[in-house]
């Protein structure tokens, strides 16, 4: 008895380890594009921001919205590490660099440190997750709160 127990937990301790994915076998990138809640920790708590972001090979480009206004994103993706932000004017007129520099942990999930402006020399961590692997189509409006899209006419 005390053998099968023993052999059962090293089953279990050691076999998830080895994965299924064969030696060799090249696992297929993620693509970032689609809408990402992100968010780390402020001085004043918790800070929340959405980026809609489109990937074009190692290229990202995109929007942010938060509660530094809105900016035009550019960046890059490289195996599973990512990088996106965008330049803005300070004071003074000097030009600075936010950037948010990470690791795709999943289709669905990234995580990584931010610096300046938002957390001075000492860099904060931040978590994203997707909200929407599509980025929205301006040409066709969604409906307005509590409002059913029309039906569309049954085939005769």
């Amino acid at each position: 008895m005390r053998r099968k127990l023993l052999a059962i937990l090293l089953l279990v301790v050691f076999l998830p380890g080895f994965g299924l994915t064969p030696v060799g076998a090249e696992v297929e990138p993620v693509n970032l594009t689609g809408t990402w809640g992100l968010q780390y920790m402020g001085s004043q708590g918790p800070i929340k921001m959405t980026f809609v972001l489109k990937q074009t090979d190692e290229k990202l480009t995109g929007d942010y919205s938060g509660p530094f206004g809105p900016r035009k994103v550019i960046g890059a993706v490289k195996g599973n590490k990512v990088v996106f932000g965008w330049e803005q004017e300070g004071n003074g007129g000097i030009t600075f660099t936010v950037a948010f520099k990470g690791a795709i942990e999943s289709a669905t999930r990234m995580t990584g440190t931010v610096g300046n402006p938002f957390c001075g020399s000492d860099p904060c961590t931040w978590t994203a997750a997707r909200k929407s692997m599509k980025t929205r189509n301006s040409a066709v409006p969604s409906p307005t709160p509590g409002q059913s899209p029309k039906p569309r006419p049954r085939a005769q």
